[in-house]
């Protein structure tokens, strides 16, 4: 009997592309379906551009965006946002830093002069650089030291799994790193990767794209043109035995443990990729996936489950090497050990018996949902596109991916199973030291 396969809908949102005369690449994608604008812009560095010795710098950076800019005093970005009825944030990704508004899309205009001021640049001052480095180290304390599991498994695995220090380092940084960096640390980072050819703009949602493009030109065209660095070559060979280790979490109350596989290179080899995606959820996303069901409801081994592409959960906004991640937590004294080995039978059972009816039908529906719903608001349409510009040079790519989900096959996703053996993982394991 021929498997089942998903009708998928499609999204058929416009884009406009073009590049400025400073190298600045723009994406457009108009919706006047609501009065509302998504602006966007991506610069092409991450955490995995950090120097040694500088752990966090990336992140550091980011904060220091937000701290005055060439002609704007300390939180008037802030300010002028917020006073239009705008929201706006950034964040930092290992391959990526994105900043962002959401706004009434007669506020395009201050939007985009205030994104092309700090492009021009930051006010990057002693005062700045220590209250950030202050604030950073706070972030730090709240989200990894004195929180159960902080920093678990993103920050806990790479160095499990790769041994270069570009993959394998801290990305939230060091105290000694961050108390050392210095006003000329920033400023060089600036000036090699706040070029405007390292850089995307897009904007989405209630904008007539004649007039957009004016405005994009009239306020990032006299941006200074600096080139995009030469990006270095972060490839790493696979695993060909086990990694593993442990550590003691003081405030965790339950053990974990997680495990990851390297996967083809998502940009170069994409259709070898997407396999991975789709296996993923089979094994764990809802009740009725292939790991919830065993492990969770019959087994009773771990009390929860979780499944998904990157380091940092997102499968298409990363490049290569990245992995396929599954972590769990276990009831008190429970056995990490089994759990390896039940996901090891579980795999092995999906390579060689294939799928159940309709189990790939209704995975790759629950994901063409989660597509949508992710770019349905203009604010996720401008982040997506604009790292799709970014790392592929194909925003449009946004339509063209619920489609591409649903296209995978059983023989593709079995195939995928095969390859996530035992010797190719790394995994760590959480030791609860807060059980009671």
């Amino acid at each position: 009997m021929a498997a089942r396969r998903s009708r998928i809908p499609a999204t058929k949102y416009p884009v406009e592309r073009f590049t400025l005369d400073n190298g600045l690449r723009v994406v457009l994608t108009p919706d006047r379906s609501a009065p509302v604008i998504g602006v966007a812009v991506v610069y092409d560095v991450g955490i995995r551009s950090e120097p040694e010795g500088r752990t966090g710098f990336a992140h550091l950076f980011e904060h220091l965006m937000f701290q005055g800019s060439e002609n704007l005093e300390k939180l008037a970005h802030f300010r002028h946002v917020q006073g239009a009825g705008g929201t706006f944030n950034g964040s930092t990704h290992l391959d990526y830093t994105d900043y962002f508004e959401t706004l009434p899309s007669n506020a395009l205009e201050r939007a985009l002069f205030l994104e092309a001021d700090r492009m021009r640049g930051p006010r990057l001052t002693e005062e700045n650089l220590r209250n950030q480095v202050d604030v950073v180290k706070e972030e730090i304390r709240v989200n990894v030291l004195n929180r159960p599991y902080g920093g678990f498994p993103w920050l806990t695995l790479p160095p499990v799994m790769f041994d270069t220090f570009p993959n394998a380092h801290d990305g939230y940084g060091s105290f000694d790193d961050l108390e050392s960096a210095t006003v000329a640390d920033a400023a060089d980072f600036f000036r090699r990767y706040y070029a405007s050819g390292n850089a995307v703009l897009a904007v989405s949602g209630d904008i007539d794209v004649a007039e957009a493009t004016e405005l994009v030109t009239r306020h990032f065209g006299d941006v200074p043109a600096r080139p995009a660095p030469q990006r270095p070559d972060f490839t790493e060979p696979d695993l060909s035995a086990e990694r593993r280790t442990s550590y003691t979490d003081a405030l965790a109350p339950l053990p974990a443990v997680a495990g990851a596989w390297r996967v083809p290179d998502p940009v170069t080899d994409f259709a070898g990729y997407l396999p991975y995606v789709v296996l993923a959820e089979v094994l764990t996303d809802g009740d009725a996936s292939r790991l919830v069901e065993r492990l969770v409801q019959r087994d009773r081994t771990v009390t929860s489950l979780g499944g998904y592409l990157g380091f940092m959960g997102d499968p298409f906004d990363v490049r290569d090497p990245t992995a396929l991640l599954l972590q769990a937590h276990l009831p008190p004294g429970g056995d990490v050990d089994k759990v390896l080995r039940t996901i090891d039978e579980e795999l092995d059972r999906l390579a060689t018996d294939g799928l159940t009816d309709g189990e790939l039908a209704r995975t790759q529906a629950r994901m063409a949902t989660h597509l949508l719903r992710d770019t349905d608001a203009v604010l996720g349409r401008a982040l997506r596109m604009a790292v799709l510009e970014q790392q592929r040079g194909e925003p449009g790519l946004l339509n063209d991916l619920p489609r591409l989900v649903g296209e995978v096959t059983e023989e593709q996703v079995r195939a995928a199973a095969a390859t996530v053996r035992p010797e190719r993982r790394a995994a760590i394991e959480v030791i609860a030291g807060g059980a009671r």
